[in-house]
């Protein structure tokens, strides 16, 4: 898994006002909490956008003001109407504690029911897993080769070393839905 580096400075004021001053300053309020302190800081808009808008997972080497903390983004929020960045949460990590995280699914092959005609649908782009952080992959290949026509692989069906699905197991990861044309090729047939 990749990591980032990123540099904060403590907040010393804590509320809707100061959160304001500090967004006007182009700086984002934090919090890193799961350790033996939460502790509130802020980092730069332009430092923390590459971690942000990336499909990819990080382990995020958080440094603040000489402390280094090693965490994962939990949780962001967004203003609704200009879509800007307001605050985010971070969550400490530690190599002996399991961690909740969402890794993004690839799917892997060319699959028997697309080219029967059917089309590939991909349900869910990122699978929920618990495990500890050393153990997550970048991203959670399925080999999707031997799906037909009209089937689907469920959460269920799934299983990655040293990590435990956390999603239902009945929901669908990936399908491949018939067609118009694969349903007339079939009739015809």
């Amino acid at each position: 898994m990749k990591t980032f580096h990123l540099e904060g400075s403590k907040r010393t004021n804590i509320g809707k006002k100061a959160a304001k001053i500090y967004r006007k300053e182009s700086l984002v309020p934090c919090v890193l909490y799961g350790g033996d302190e939460v502790v509130h800081f802020t980092v730069s808009k332009d430092g923390i956008r590459k971690l942000i808008y990336t499909p990819e997972i990080h382990i995020v080497d958080l440094n603040i003001e000489g402390k280094v903390y090693a965490a994962i983004l939990k949780e962001m929020q967004f203003h609704p109407v200009s879509d800007a960045l307001l605050h985010v949460d971070f969550l400490q990590i530690f190599e002996n504690k399991p961690v909740v995280i969402e890794i993004p699914v690839v799917l892997e092959g060319l699959a028997e029911g697309v080219k029967a005609g059917g089309k590939l649908s991909l349900e869910m782009r990122k699978l929920k897993v618990k495990g500890f952080y050393k153990d997550f992959p970048e991203q959670l290949t399925i080999n999707i080769e031997n799906l037909g026509l009209g089937k689907t692989i469920q959460v269920g069906n799934l299983s990655f070393k040293n990590l435990e699905l956390l999603n239902s197991k009945d929901n669908v990861v990936v399908a491949v839905k018939l067609t118009r044309a694969a349903r007339g090729a079939a009739a015809k047939g």
